[in-house]
């Protein structure tokens, strides 16, 4: 059966997990100095809606927290983020959209430039198994603040695609992506059925140029 993709932030969830991550941790008190950190959430975020992310510089800057605490205590914070910022911007449209997919026996999986620390239990929320994301080096027990292996992020989503599908014994043959985000473009193009979800003014006009679906699954 075909493979359904969807990206997460701004997809399947009405905001972007990570800068809603920092914005949480501001709140608790955990970034002492939140002017100088909210600057560059700010900054970072800017970046990625105009195409021009430093997908290394962005991790640096938000691994480190997952480096400064236990993964018990991370995994405490975790909890209360999914509840406090996560829950409140559930899309019921992207759970209907899953659902059907589901139903129709198509294998789901979810693909984001954001952490697996992050979105592992957002992707869980909607009750999909698969997820490939960017992944925070682990060792010893330990977030070290370090990118493991290729970040999940334009291209790099298509090279972490690939062997997957090899793993997993799938294809892209009657393949959808959902995605938001014109850092999508590569793999939109890639697959058979490219959709357009909440999708910013880039992604917009290129799917009119090509003719691809374009749902608002925030509305009513």
């Amino acid at each position: 059966m075909p493979l359904a993709i969807f990206d997460l932030d701004n997809t399947l969830i009405g905001g972007d997990s990570d800068y809603l991550w920092g914005e949480y941790l501001c709140d608790q008190g955990i970034i002492s100095d939140r002017e100088a950190f909210q600057k560059m959430n700010d900054y970072f975020y800017h970046q990625y809606e105009i195409g021009k992310l430093d997908i290394y510089a962005w991790a640096e800057f938000s691994f480190k927290v997952l480096s400064d605490y236990s993964f018990k205590e991370l995994n405490g914070l975790r909890q209360d983020f999914i509840e406090a910022k996560i829950r409140p911007i559930f899309l019921e449209k992207a759970q209907n959209c899953i659902d059907n997919h589901k139903k129709k026996g198509d294998t789901v999986l979810v693909i984001t430039a954001s952490n697996t620390f992050i979105t592992k239990p957002i992707v869980e929320m909607y009750g999909i198994e698969h997820l490939l994301a960017t992944e925070p080096e682990f060792e010893s027990g330990r977030f070290t603040g370090k990118v493991s292996g290729i970040p999940c992020f334009q291209s790099g989503k298509i090279e972490n695609l690939m062997p997957w599908l090899e793993k997993n014994n799938e294809s892209l043959s009657g393949s959808y992506f959902y995605s938001d985000s014109h850092n999508d473009l590569p793999l939109l193009e890639l697959v058979d059925n490219p959709i357009a979800v909440n999708s910013d003014k880039f992604l917009t006009s290129a799917a009119k140029e090509n003719g691809w679906q374009i749902f608002d699954w925030r509305s009513r």
